[in-house]
């Protein structure tokens, strides 16, 4: 037998993955980074850590690149389920925040329509 853990159990480090695209085009195109992505990411962040939601088997906050859906920005995504939000706002956040990343429930208002590209 193995002492390497199952592609099962080491998949499971977070429970709940949040990306948000915080990608700046020099040349004037849309961009996330133009709907204050950096804000989001770092609101959301903060949102984590404070409900106790942070740190392995839980919930991690990340920043991503460009995730190629800019007519739709800013956007995130959650994984394990693969959801894309757009958002406005920190309010925004908060109800991601507490009702998907901590309660898995996705918020419907904010998802983002699955033909939006860049």
């Amino acid at each position: 037998m193995s002492d390497q853990p199952s592609i099962a159990a080491a998949s499971g480090y977070y429970r709940r993955h949040i990306f948000f695209c915080l990608n700046e085009r020099a040349n004037g195109q849309a961009c996330c980074a133009q709907h204050g992505a950096q804000q989001a990411f770092e609101h959301c962040k903060a949102r984590v850590r404070e409900l106790g939601l942070a740190g392995p088997g839980q919930v991690r906050v990340n920043k991503a690149g460009c995730l190629d859906r800019c007519a739709g920005g800013p956007v995130a995504v959650v994984y394990p389920e693969g959801v894309w939000y757009t958002y406005v706002d920190t309010t925004d956040i908060d109800e991601i925040v507490t009702q998907h990343l901590r309660d898995g429930v996705p918020v419907e208002r904010l998802l983002l329509a699955p033909d939006v590209g860049r």
